[in-house]
């Protein structure tokens, strides 16, 4: 490995360097958009170097977005076409392949749009010194039946051939429903067109097994892999701590290199390579971990971040830098709470910020710094906020003895302490530091307002730093409520408030989905054994009222249906309820046999309870299970889902 000093390069020893590349295809998207986090924002030197840094590693695509339909970004520094018609230039400058992704959001079977679209795509055609490839996706965005979408691309490919002859059109099968896949299948394997280059598979696509196996082997299969997300995404983090899903949310910066290298060999014999989804910096480790891998499959990802950290931090911190970075990714694994080892995250990384000043302006290195602190922020903040309100309920309680008007005033007092006596000020202010540093530095919008990020989901992470942790927003809401009822009816509000979760011996509570709340809950495999989640299903974090909203934090996190829920040491001789509280349907079974309600709300926050049969209760163990049940019709905000179970042991022996 070459060692990296200040104003110097050497080798310790002469490096082989008889070396190939395992797959033919390996890119990333910069799309010079609105919605990206940071591309808009850039100048085109900026550009250059970001290509020149992806080249050091493997990288042979560069893939850009020309034609995309949205609002014009107040960071631009130049107009999208002439962004584009350089990052063409810089391609060509360096022997890479130049990808464009063009979707068309609108309906095809408009002709005067239709005919625009093409117009617009000759017009790029005609201005880019080099085009290889263009990525029509069937959807994500879009909404048009294939065949609207095949004539459409052959037209495409014609205007295409006249200005780069060599170029090729590609289709994503996103969106398809299995009928639409179908055909896309049976068309190519009929008419084995020659302008096709071939499919790429990636979000809501069906599986790289199917699509490779369908597809004659004359065309290839590229992967359009999402490296840039965390939840509501094609790889969502396994199991995320719903602290961390209420603040950093969508688009932090993310880096997952073992996570990612999991899912990279699962999907590797498959491929012929891969153009990533990127819509900014925050997912640049995740870039070069893939780029490294499609060269060298077997490449261990340890050894790619020692690279990545000696080429980009310099050789006297290489090893300790890479180890930072595994660091953070462990972070976001298990609950908050038990995870000691983010104060240690937060140790390492506090030491090399203090051995290394002149690194402070590099813009990965104040990536890595704010992953660091604020993880740690969150969780001492999640923790000094679980004890507030774990006060208010002991407060609440007091209801009876000295006035419900009385305990909800001094509830609020408690409540309010988060930002009256707020934790770890010294790591708030760095946090603030850092994201004007990267504003500054590479133009990461941290926030909405401050920086202009596009969106609440788009990285902005500043506006969500001391977003309440604990049930202060939804507290507030239900103490307005019950203000106007009678003094008993507050009484027993109050109560039910604090004993929500507080359940007597023989019976249990279950925040289904969140990891550091769902004991009885059946997670399946590991991530490791199943990196793409396929058989171990996965959370959902509710993003209503972009991520502000006051509902009980419980109601934010869900399962569409738990794979299971086990309880052992049931006492044979009492009486059980189940409570679920969740949305729309909930067809559940205990035991394997299905079971009818007693009670059965549908709305957020209605409760259903099912009396659990004294034959099954026998049987000293219960496990539930849910029936699946056919929504494709709704929008999946509107889909059923679990948020919460009780068993409730409702006589004694």
């Amino acid at each position: 490995m070459m060692q990296y000093q200040d104003q110097e390069v050497h080798f310790k020893q002469l490096p082989s360097l008889a070396s190939s590349p395992d797959k033919s295809i390996r890119g990333h998207q910069l799309g010079y958009r609105n919605t990206a986090n940071s591309y808009d924002g850039w100048t085109r030197l900026q550009f250059e170097q970001y290509i020149r840094d992806l080249v050091v590693f493997g990288t042979n695509s560069i893939e850009s977005i020309p034609i995309f339909d949205e609002t014009m970004s107040p960071h631009f520094k130049v107009p999208p076409m002439e962004m584009n018609a350089y990052i063409s230039t810089v391609c060509q400058k360096y022997s890479l392949d130049y990808w464009m992704w063009i979707p068309a959001q609108f309906d095809l079977r408009d002709t005067a749009r239709r005919n625009k679209y093409l117009a617009t795509f000759e017009k790029i055609c005609k201005q880019s010194v080099r085009i290889n490839g263009v990525f029509f996706p069937g959807g994500d965005p879009g909404d048009n039946p294939p065949e609207l979408v095949i004539p459409l691309l052959q037209d495409i490919a014609g205007i295409l051939k006249k200005y780069h002859p060599l170029a090729s059109t590609w289709i994503s099968l996103q969106g398809f429903t299995a009928a639409q896949s179908r055909y896309v299948y049976k068309y190519i394997q009929e008419k084995m067109p020659n302008w096709l280059g071939g499919l790429i598979t990636g979000p809501s696509s069906p599986t790289v097994e199917e699509t490779r196996a369908a597809l004659p082997v004359k065309y290839k299969l590229r992967h359009y892999p999402d490296l840039t997300h965390n939840v509501r995404c094609e790889f969502e983090i396994p199991w995320w701590d719903p602290a961390f899903s209420l603040t950093l949310g969508r688009e932090a910066v993310n880096p997952r290199p073992a996570h990612y290298a999991a899912i990279y060999r699962a999907i590797d014999p498959y491929i012929d390579g891969f153009i990533s989804y990127s819509d900014g910096v925050h997912d640049d480790v995740n870039k070069i971990i893939w780029t490294a891998l499609s060269w060298n499959r077997n490449a261990d990802e340890r050894d790619i971040l020692k690279e990545y950290s000696n080429y980009f931090f310099g050789s006297a911190v290489s090893e300790e830098a890479a180890d930072g970075i595994l660091a953070l990714e462990k972070n976001w694994q298990g609950p908050i709470v038990s995870n000691g080892s983010i104060t240690s995250t937060l140790v390492a990384w506090k030491g090399l910020e203090k051995a290394n000043p002149l690194l402070d302006t590099n813009w990965r290195w104040q990536m890595n710094l704010l992953r660091a602190y604020y993880d740690a922020y969150t969780r001492g903040r999640f923790i000094y906020e679980t004890q507030l309100e774990q006060a208010v309920n002991e407060e609440l309680l007091q209801a009876g003895s000295i006035g419900a008007d009385i305990v909800m005033k001094e509830a609020g007092s408690i409540l309010a302490k988060a930002g009256t006596e707020p934790v770890m000020a010294d790591i708030h202010n760095r946090i603030i530091e850092l994201c004007e540093a990267l504003y500054k530095s590479i133009c990461l919008q941290t926030s909405v307002t401050k920086y202009k990020a596009s969106g609440l989901e788009r990285g902005a992470v500043l506006d969500f730093l001391d977003r309440p942790l604990n049930n202060r927003w939804w507290l507030e809401d239900e103490f307005k409520k019950i203000r106007t009822l009678p003094e008993k009816d507050k009484i027993n509000a109050l109560l039910g408030i604090a004993n929500w979760e507080k359940v007597s011996p023989g019976s249990y509570y279950d925040e289904v989905g969140n990891v550091g709340k769902s004991v009885h809950e059946m997670k399946g495999e590991d991530w490791r054994m199943d990196p793409m989640l396929r058989k171990s299903l996965n959370p959902g974090y509710d993003f209503s009222d972009n991520g502000l909203s006051r509902k009980r934090l419980s109601w934010l996190t869900n399962m569409r249906w738990p794979i299971a829920m086990e309880y052992t040491n049931i006492d044979t001789t009492a009486s059980y309820v189940v409570k679920i509280n969740g949305v729309g349907e909930s067809l559940l079974k205990i035991n394997g046999q299905r079971v009818a309600p007693s009670h059965y709300g549908r709305e957020v926050g209605d409760i259903k309870e099912f009396p659990v049969p004294q034959a099954l209760v026998q049987q000293g163990k219960l496990v539930l299970t849910w029936d699946d049940i056919n929504e494709d019709f709704l929008n999946w905000r509107k889909q059923s889902r679990v948020n919460e179970v009780w068993l409730i042991k409702t006589v004694q022996p």
